[in-house]
Order: C-alpha cells, then sequence, then structure tokens
C-alpha cells in the first residue's frame, strides 16, 4: 500500500492550500460521476471531502479502478492536488493510482429509504457515514474538547465516579436497577455525590462520563444512556455557580463559531455567540411566562416541558430559570433563610424551544441542616451514610451543575430532535444497533 513517491495527505489539508504535490488520500467513496472519459469521485476521510478525477487512458488502470468503485468502497488514491474552481472546496487530486482495497455491496439507504428517520436510525451503523451525522459529532466532539480546555484553564480536576451505585440523587423512580452479586445496585443518574467527597482534596473538580435514567419519555430531549459535563467546588455560592456555567456554554459556542464552520453550514445552523452574563429569570417569572402562554402549572411543580418550551421561545440567547420551590428539587438543596421553600438553583435554558441543558445549585455543607432534610423528606438515612458523614469533616459552601452534552450539542447544532445528537442513541424504543 505504501509508496514513498507520494505524501500521506489527508483531505482537509489539501484543500487548506496544498497543491501542485504528488499525494496519498486514503477514504470511502462518498459520490461519483462519470462524464465522457472521466471519473470524479468524492472522497471522504475523516477530516472531510476532496474530489478525484481519473481520465480515461490513466496509468495502473485509475480510470477502470475508479468506475468500477461502489458507493463507500474504501480507497487508496494516488496522484497530483491541484487548483480546480469546479471542484468541492477548489482543489481536485488527478489520480494516476486508483487503489480499491475493500469493496462495498450496494449500498442501502437510498433517496427514498432516507426520509423515514425510523429506517436510518436502525441502520445507524451506516446511516452515520452520511453528511449531516458527520458535521454533529464533528460539533460533539468540539463542545467536549472546549470542555477539557475551559476547566483545564480554571484549575478543575477531572476525576472518575463509579457507574454502579446504591444511594439515587436525582429520585428512585428514575434508576435502572440491577443485581450485583445478590445485591440491589443502580446504574448511576450522576457522579455528584462523588465529586462532593473528592472536594476536599482537590477543591475543584469535574466530570464527563455516561448517566442513567429510566425516564418514560418519549420527547425529542430525553435520552436513557447520555453524557454528562458536571462540575463541583468547594467555597463557591449558587452566583459563582452560574458563572462558571455561562463560562463554559460559552466557550463551546465559541469554539464551534471558531472550527466548525463548514459542519453548521452543513446542518444549515445560523450560531451567534451568547454575551455574558446570561438573563436571569426567577422561577415565579417564568411560570407567570408560562401561565400567559396558556401553559399554567401549580407553584411547587417543576417546569412542565411544554411550559419550558413555550419559555425558552420567548427568548433568543441562553437564560437561567433561577430559585425553584424545594419541592421541585433534590433533597440536598440549600434553601434561603428567609424563604425556606425555595432553594438557591438555577436551570440553564436554551432558547429557541430547546429547554433546559443544565441544572446546578448550592449543596447543603452542614450535616445537621442534611439529617433535618432527610428525615423531613422520609428518606432512608442508611443509603446516605457516606454523604452525610462527608459534613462531620471540614465541607465547606460549595456548589456545582451537571449539562447534557447531547442537549447542547442538539441546541448548538440546531437539531430537532436530542438522539441525533447521539452516535448510538438509547431512548424507550430503542437498544439497538
Amino acid at each position: 500500500m505504501e509508496n514513498p513517491r507520494y505524501v500521506r495527505s489527508d483531505a482537509i489539508d489539501i484543500l487548506a492550500g496544498f497543491a501542485g504535490g504528488e499525494v496519498e488520500v486514503r477514504g470511502w467513496v462518498a459520490r461519483k460521476h462519470t462524464v465522457g472519459g472521466l471519473v470524479f469521485a468524492l472522497i471522504r476521510d475523516g477530516t472531510g471531502y476532496i474530489q478525484v478525477s481519473a481520465r480515461k487512458g490513466s496509468p495502473a488502470g485509475a480510470f477502470e479502478a475508479a468506475r468500477g468503485a461502489t458507493l463507500e468502497t474504501a480507497v487508496v488514491v494516488r496522484g497530483q492536488a491541484r487548483e480546480d474552481g469546479r471542484a468541492p472546496g477548489g482543489k481536485e487530486v488527478s489520480a494516476r493510482e486508483f487503489e480499491v482495497v475493500a469493496t462495498a455491496e450496494t449500498w442501502p439507504i437510498t433517496r427514498t429509504a432516507a426520509k423515514s428517520a425510523s429506517y436510518l436510525f436502525d441502520k445507524r451503523h451506516l446511516s452515520i457515514r452520511g453528511p449531516k451525522a458527520i458535521a454533529t459529532m464533528r460539533i460533539r466532539a468540539e463542545v467536549i474538547g472546549a470542555a477539557f480546555d475551559f476547566f483545564r484553564e480554571h484549575r478543575f480536576q477531572l476525576i472518575s465516579a463509579p457507574t454502579f451505585v446504591q444511594a439515587a440523587v436525582e429520585g428512585g423512580s428514575t434508576l435502572f436497577s440491577l443485581d450485583y452479586f445478590g445485591k440491589k445496585a443502580n446504574l448511576s443518574q450522576s457522579a455528584q455525590f462523588y465529586e462532593e467527597a473528592a472536594l476536599p482534596a482537590l477543591q475543584k473538580v469535574w466530570i464527563f462520563q455516561p448517566a442513567f435514567r429510566a425516564e418514560k419519555s418519549k420527547t425529542a430531549k430525553h435520552l436513557t444512556e447520555f453524557w454528562m459535563i458536571e462540575a463541583e467546588q468547594a467555597f463557591a455560592d449558587q452566583k459563582e455557580n452560574m458563572e462558571v456555567q455561562e463560562g463554559l456554554l460559552s466557550r463551546m459556542v465559541e469554539r464551534v463559531i471558531a472550527n466548525r464552520q463548514a459542519e453548521l453550514k452543513t446542518l444549515g445552523r445560523t450560531l451567534k455567540q451568547p454575551e455574558i452574563p446570561f438573563q436571569r429569570m426567577t422561577y415565579d417569572e417564568a411560570r407567570s411566562v408560562a401561565e400567559k402562554k396558556g401553559f399554567p402549572f401549580e407553584w411547587g411543580d417543576d417546569l412542565p416541558t411544554e411550559a419550558e418550551r413555550a419559555i425558552s421561545l420567548t427568548q433568543d440567547s441562553p437564560f437561567f430559570v433561577t430559585d425553584y420551590p424545594l419541592t421541585a428539587r433534590s433533597f440536598y438543596h440549600m434553601t434561603y433563610e428567609d424563604r425556606p421553600k425555595v432553594t438557591k438553583s438555577a436551570d440553564l435554558i436554551a432558547p429557541e424551544g430547546i429547554g433546559e441543558l443544565a441544572t446546578g445549585g448550592q449543596r447543603i455543607h452542614d450535616y445537621q441542616q442534611l439529617m433535618d432534610r432527610i428525615a423531613k423528606q422520609d428518606l432512608p438515612t442508611e443509603s446516605f451514610s457516606w454523604y452525610l458523614e462527608l459534613r462531620k469533616f471540614g465541607m465547606p459552601p460549595h456548589s456545582g451543575f451537571g449539562i447534557g452534552v447531547e442537549r447542547t450539542t442538539r441546541w448548538i447544532a440546531g437539531l430537532r430532535h436530542i438522539r441525533s445528537a447521539s452516535l448510538f442513541p438509547r431512548t424507550l424504543s430503542r437498544i439497538s444497533p
């Protein structure tokens, strides 16, 4: 396969300006057509697309090989990179050698079949080769990369937490339970408790790992398995917590705008950089907006999906809904001294009807207060014994949040459904492929 005469090149490098050289491109045939004595093949590699042409009578049988190559056949093309204003990206490789490495059978995803979202997800192992799926995954990778850079710059330490757990973080009704050598265990809903345990050792921590929630929901924003970015920091109140969130999301958007314009264009997405600070809207204000839009709900309830969507549609930039009632939040949230039924918490909401991206708040750090809260909510104290014990050994005020990778990617990429933001989505009705 190697030929020292040619320089191994990626499509992105050739398009960026490499021309006139002898190159070797490795990839897959994404599109192909023949015009007279010329075969034009659009080759996809891991970086993008480059047009290849093979002329009849070319050496080493390049024309015949290119003409016979089926869609999605893996190939190695060697030839001269040159300027061509008619080619996508303005560059083309004139093939001297066209080597078929692995032939593909007749491609099953026809234009008619591609109109069915269900079929595309049944064939997800193949449909991820499509330009929109590729664009989405590149944007998703940019979002994740931005998080790594942001937390490193702000001196948060990356840690890992268990997937098998006993205690529920977000409520027992959404747990996936399993047998763990004769004991009942659950798949983790959140790494928060373990992040809190790490605070006295590392002060500022974050995680990037999957979470699992058995919500029987078919909405456009729910998956049963998804990836979470969660962060906790000691000596930080809820105001500082929201500042970290808006800084993180802004960095993600900035990176995508800077590095993924081609992918945004493929998806038909126009993305603007949000201004900091994000708008703050109290729960009471949000409830008033929802009522005016025809989606009333009782004080103390979490925002219903339709109400959240209606509120989201009134905004054109990410914003926070703050000060949720205690009845709508988990037991560990701190409340205001003068408002014991209202928590120091917030949801980060995306505009355009997308809804919640992140949830965060200040945690109860006092042992007795947390004991009283657990007792008042009739929760099993033994399940939280080690979490309670943390409060006995120098636990300062602290806060944290979790932001969903797929939800964030969905908003940034302008996707209709969250399942498109996952390589192999898991939903109420889908566990294959």
